[in-house]
């Protein structure tokens, strides 16, 4: 069983890769439904393809669709057909949250993620990197990545008004 936590927009998913290198004829790869596989047409259908082509069945339970390799042109089309449904609901879903946090950002409800660290931690932070500690070692020491404690110092350093 390889099961990714990443989304299925990712392009970049670790089990998912180990699934297409470790699939082998005889196999069936059961996947949810097409949207968890993938978010866009062409990475659904290069998806099945890679699969197929090492021999192993593709189903997908939701849609009641099953891809082998020897696939009809109906089925190709029912691929296109659903692929292009997944994506289009995809960009439909992320419309809709772009306008509910625009509202809500009118509204002034809408406050965007909270900090990971409290003031405190944001000044001891700074003042650590200011004495010389390694970034990559303060990343580890906040749990943070080290893009993140770039951030907080970029943040750190502007002046407020």
């Amino acid at each position: 069983m390889f099961t990714d936590h990443a989304s299925g927009k990712d392009t970049k998913r670790p089990k998912l890769d180990e699934l297409i290198r470790f699939a082998r004829t005889g196999d069936t790869v059961m996947v949810h439904s097409m949207d968890r596989l993938a978010r866009n047409l062409d990475d659904l259908r290069s998806v099945v393809q890679k699969l197929t082509g090492k021999g192993a069945r593709v189903e997908f339970v939701k849609e009641g669709l099953v891809f082998t390799g020897e696939d009809s042109p109906m089925a190709n089309l029912m691929l296109s057909v659903m692929g292009a449904f997944a994506e289009f609901e995809r960009s439909l879903i992320k419309e809709r949250q772009r306008e509910g946090i625009a509202l809500a950002k009118t509204r002034g409800v809408y406050k965007g993620r909270k900090r990971s660290l409290s003031p405190e931690q944001v000044s001891e932070l700074v003042a650590s990197a200011l004495a010389g500690v390694p970034k990559m070692q303060l990343a580890k020491e906040y749990g943070l990545s080290r893009e993140t404690v770039y951030q907080y110092l970029r943040r750190a350093e502007r002046p407020t008004v």
